[in-house]
Protein backbone atom coordinates (compact mmCIF):
# COMPACT_ATOMS: atom_id res chain seq x y z
CA UNK A 1 0.00 0.00 0.00
CA UNK A 2 2.87 2.34 0.90
CA UNK A 3 4.56 1.57 -2.41
CA UNK A 4 1.36 2.39 -4.32
CA UNK A 5 0.97 5.69 -2.48
CA UNK A 6 4.63 6.53 -3.06
CA UNK A 7 4.38 5.72 -6.77
CA UNK A 8 1.22 7.79 -7.08
CA UNK A 9 2.91 10.70 -5.35
CA UNK A 10 5.90 10.52 -7.72
CA UNK A 11 3.64 10.46 -10.78
CA UNK A 12 1.58 13.40 -9.50
CA UNK A 13 4.76 15.35 -8.76
CA UNK A 14 6.02 14.70 -12.30
CA UNK A 15 2.73 15.84 -13.82
CA UNK A 16 2.74 18.95 -11.65
CA UNK A 17 6.31 19.68 -12.73
CA UNK A 18 5.38 19.41 -16.40
CA UNK A 19 2.35 21.63 -15.97
CA UNK A 20 4.45 24.16 -14.08
CA UNK A 21 6.95 24.56 -16.91
CA UNK A 22 7.15 28.01 -18.38
CA UNK A 23 5.75 28.46 -21.91
CA UNK A 24 8.24 28.71 -24.75
CA UNK A 25 9.34 32.26 -25.46
CA UNK A 26 9.04 33.53 -29.04
CA UNK A 27 10.79 36.50 -30.60
CA UNK A 28 10.00 38.06 -33.97
CA UNK A 29 12.59 39.59 -36.28
CA UNK A 30 10.53 41.18 -38.99
CA UNK A 31 9.45 43.97 -41.31
CA UNK A 32 6.07 45.65 -41.87
CA UNK A 33 4.24 42.30 -41.95
CA UNK A 34 4.95 41.86 -38.23
CA UNK A 35 4.35 45.40 -36.98
CA UNK A 36 1.41 46.67 -35.01
CA UNK A 37 0.86 49.92 -33.16
CA UNK A 38 2.18 49.73 -29.60
CA UNK A 39 3.36 46.13 -29.98
CA UNK A 40 6.91 46.42 -31.30
CA UNK A 41 10.15 46.88 -29.42
CA UNK A 42 12.01 49.22 -29.58
CA UNK A 43 8.92 51.44 -29.65
CA UNK A 44 10.44 53.84 -32.20
CA UNK A 45 10.54 51.21 -34.98
CA UNK A 46 8.53 52.31 -38.02
CA UNK A 47 5.04 50.79 -38.25
CA UNK A 48 2.63 49.76 -41.01
CA UNK A 49 -0.32 48.22 -39.14
CA UNK A 50 -2.29 50.46 -36.81
CA UNK A 51 -5.20 50.05 -34.40
CA UNK A 52 -8.79 50.52 -35.54
CA UNK A 53 -9.12 53.98 -33.99
CA UNK A 54 -5.81 55.28 -35.34
CA UNK A 55 -5.76 57.97 -38.02
CA UNK A 56 -2.37 56.79 -39.30
CA UNK A 57 -3.24 53.37 -40.66
CA UNK A 58 -4.13 52.37 -44.18
CA UNK A 59 -7.87 52.34 -44.87
CA UNK A 60 -7.33 49.77 -47.60
CA UNK A 61 -6.18 46.95 -45.35
CA UNK A 62 -8.65 45.31 -42.99
CA UNK A 63 -6.18 44.29 -40.24
CA UNK A 64 -7.13 46.68 -37.42
CA UNK A 65 -6.66 44.64 -34.25
CA UNK A 66 -3.50 43.04 -32.87
CA UNK A 67 -5.42 39.78 -32.46
CA UNK A 68 -5.65 39.64 -36.27
CA UNK A 69 -1.87 39.62 -36.81
CA UNK A 70 -0.19 36.36 -37.78
CA UNK A 71 2.29 36.42 -34.89
CA UNK A 72 -0.35 37.08 -32.21
CA UNK A 73 -2.37 34.12 -33.46
CA UNK A 74 0.68 31.84 -33.44
CA UNK A 75 1.74 32.84 -29.93
CA UNK A 76 -1.80 32.69 -28.52
CA UNK A 77 -2.91 29.44 -30.13
CA UNK A 78 0.35 27.56 -29.51
CA UNK A 79 0.47 28.59 -25.85
CA UNK A 80 3.72 30.51 -26.26
CA UNK A 81 4.89 33.72 -24.62
CA UNK A 82 5.99 36.69 -26.70
CA UNK A 83 9.53 37.58 -25.72
CA UNK A 84 10.10 40.44 -28.17
CA UNK A 85 8.68 41.67 -31.46
CA UNK A 86 11.49 43.54 -33.18
CA UNK A 87 9.69 44.41 -36.41
CA UNK A 88 10.53 47.48 -38.49
CA UNK A 89 8.41 48.54 -41.46
CA UNK A 90 10.37 48.82 -44.70
CA UNK A 91 13.46 47.12 -43.29
CA UNK A 92 15.76 45.08 -45.51
CA UNK A 93 18.02 42.17 -44.61
CA UNK A 94 20.98 43.96 -46.20
CA UNK A 95 22.12 47.55 -45.74
CA UNK A 96 20.70 48.69 -49.12
CA UNK A 97 17.20 50.12 -48.94
CA UNK A 98 14.90 51.69 -51.48
CA UNK A 99 16.36 54.04 -54.09
CA UNK A 100 16.22 57.77 -53.51
CA UNK A 101 15.32 60.42 -56.08
CA UNK A 102 18.84 60.27 -57.48
CA UNK A 103 18.49 56.57 -58.16
CA UNK A 104 20.91 55.54 -55.43
CA UNK A 105 20.11 52.92 -52.81
CA UNK A 106 19.32 54.46 -49.42
CA UNK A 107 21.46 53.36 -46.49
CA UNK A 108 19.29 51.13 -44.30
CA UNK A 109 22.08 49.88 -42.04
CA UNK A 110 20.33 51.45 -39.04
CA UNK A 111 17.24 49.26 -39.47
CA UNK A 112 18.52 46.20 -41.30
CA UNK A 113 17.82 42.72 -40.02
CA UNK A 114 21.54 42.27 -39.35
CA UNK A 115 21.60 45.30 -37.05
CA UNK A 116 18.50 44.20 -35.10
CA UNK A 117 19.37 40.50 -34.86
CA UNK A 118 21.16 41.01 -31.54
CA UNK A 119 18.10 42.60 -29.90
CA UNK A 120 15.67 39.69 -29.48
CA UNK A 121 15.86 39.00 -25.77
CA UNK A 122 16.18 35.39 -24.67
CA UNK A 123 13.90 33.39 -26.99
CA UNK A 124 13.35 29.67 -27.36
CA UNK A 125 11.96 30.23 -30.87
CA UNK A 126 12.90 32.93 -33.37
CA UNK A 127 10.53 33.64 -36.25
CA UNK A 128 12.20 35.65 -39.02
CA UNK A 129 9.82 37.23 -41.51
CA UNK A 130 11.92 39.21 -43.95
CA UNK A 131 13.52 39.83 -47.38
CA UNK A 132 10.28 41.21 -48.85
CA UNK A 133 11.75 44.71 -48.99
CA UNK A 134 15.03 43.44 -50.44
CA UNK A 135 12.98 41.99 -53.29
CA UNK A 136 10.74 45.04 -53.72
CA UNK A 137 13.67 47.49 -53.56
CA UNK A 138 15.73 45.47 -56.01
CA UNK A 139 18.63 45.41 -53.58
CA UNK A 140 21.96 44.15 -55.02
CA UNK A 141 22.11 40.35 -54.84
CA UNK A 142 25.89 39.95 -54.61
CA UNK A 143 27.82 36.71 -54.25
CA UNK A 144 27.60 34.05 -51.57
CA UNK A 145 30.11 34.62 -48.78
CA UNK A 146 30.19 32.57 -45.60
CA UNK A 147 32.69 34.38 -43.36
CA UNK A 148 34.92 37.42 -42.98
CA UNK A 149 32.24 39.82 -44.20
CA UNK A 150 33.28 43.42 -44.80
CA UNK A 151 30.94 46.34 -44.23
CA UNK A 152 30.74 46.76 -48.00
CA UNK A 153 29.67 43.12 -48.41
CA UNK A 154 26.61 43.75 -46.28
CA UNK A 155 25.08 46.14 -48.82
CA UNK A 156 24.31 43.07 -50.96
CA UNK A 157 21.65 40.51 -50.15
CA UNK A 158 23.47 37.16 -50.26
CA UNK A 159 26.36 38.02 -47.93
CA UNK A 160 23.98 39.96 -45.67
CA UNK A 161 21.58 37.02 -45.44
CA UNK A 162 24.51 34.76 -44.55
CA UNK A 163 25.76 37.20 -41.92
CA UNK A 164 22.32 37.43 -40.33
CA UNK A 165 21.87 33.66 -40.16
CA UNK A 166 25.35 33.24 -38.73
CA UNK A 167 24.59 35.85 -36.07
CA UNK A 168 21.33 34.18 -35.08
CA UNK A 169 23.00 30.78 -34.71
CA UNK A 170 25.85 32.27 -32.68
CA UNK A 171 23.81 34.58 -30.45
CA UNK A 172 20.97 32.12 -29.77
CA UNK A 173 22.56 28.65 -29.98
CA UNK A 174 19.65 26.93 -28.20
CA UNK A 175 16.84 28.67 -30.06
CA UNK A 176 14.88 27.16 -32.91
CA UNK A 177 15.06 29.52 -35.88
CA UNK A 178 12.39 29.52 -38.59
CA UNK A 179 12.76 31.75 -41.65
CA UNK A 180 9.45 32.66 -43.27
CA UNK A 181 9.83 33.30 -47.00
CA UNK A 182 7.07 35.51 -48.38
CA UNK A 183 5.23 34.62 -51.58
CA UNK A 184 5.56 36.59 -54.83
CA UNK A 185 9.23 37.55 -54.43
CA UNK A 186 11.96 37.54 -57.07
CA UNK A 187 13.59 34.30 -58.17
CA UNK A 188 17.02 35.57 -57.08
CA UNK A 189 15.76 36.25 -53.57
CA UNK A 190 13.97 32.88 -53.30
CA UNK A 191 17.01 30.95 -54.51
CA UNK A 192 19.35 32.88 -52.22
CA UNK A 193 17.20 32.35 -49.12
CA UNK A 194 16.96 28.60 -49.75
CA UNK A 195 20.71 28.31 -50.31
CA UNK A 196 21.70 30.30 -47.23
CA UNK A 197 19.17 28.61 -44.93
CA UNK A 198 20.38 25.20 -46.09
CA UNK A 199 24.00 26.18 -45.42
CA UNK A 200 23.23 27.21 -41.83
CA UNK A 201 20.72 24.41 -41.23
CA UNK A 202 17.91 26.90 -40.60
CA UNK A 203 14.33 25.88 -41.36
CA UNK A 204 12.73 27.75 -44.23
CA UNK A 205 8.98 27.95 -44.65
CA UNK A 206 7.80 28.97 -48.12
CA UNK A 207 4.55 30.83 -47.53
CA UNK A 208 1.82 30.37 -50.14
CA UNK A 209 -1.67 31.60 -50.97
CA UNK A 210 -1.38 34.73 -48.83
CA UNK A 211 -4.20 37.17 -49.52
CA UNK A 212 -2.89 40.74 -49.56
CA UNK A 213 -4.24 44.27 -49.58
CA UNK A 214 -1.81 47.09 -50.45
CA UNK A 215 0.87 44.42 -50.73
CA UNK A 216 0.37 43.40 -47.08
CA UNK A 217 -1.54 40.47 -45.57
CA UNK A 218 -5.24 41.04 -45.04
CA UNK A 219 -7.10 39.35 -42.20
CA UNK A 220 -7.40 36.30 -44.45
CA UNK A 221 -3.72 36.49 -45.31
CA UNK A 222 -2.72 36.79 -41.66
CA UNK A 223 -4.78 33.72 -40.83
CA UNK A 224 -3.10 31.79 -43.64
CA UNK A 225 0.37 32.76 -42.43
CA UNK A 226 -0.47 31.80 -38.85
CA UNK A 227 -1.80 28.39 -39.91
CA UNK A 228 1.25 27.64 -42.04
CA UNK A 229 3.67 28.69 -39.28
CA UNK A 230 1.79 26.66 -36.68
CA UNK A 231 1.83 23.57 -38.91
CA UNK A 232 5.59 23.96 -39.37
CA UNK A 233 6.28 24.45 -35.67
CA UNK A 234 4.27 21.37 -34.79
Amino acid sequence: MKRILLTTAIVMAAVFSLNAQEPLKVSILGDSYSTFEGKVSPYWNALWYFAEDSKLGSQENDVKKVEQTWWYQVVDEMGYKLEKNNAFSGATICFSGYKDRSGNFSDYSDRSFITRASDLGHPDIILVCGCTNDSWAGSPIGEYKWKNWTNEDLYSFRPAMAKMCSELKTLYPKARVLFMLNSELSDDINESVHTVCKHYKIECLDLHDIDKQMGHPSQTGMRAIADQVKACLR
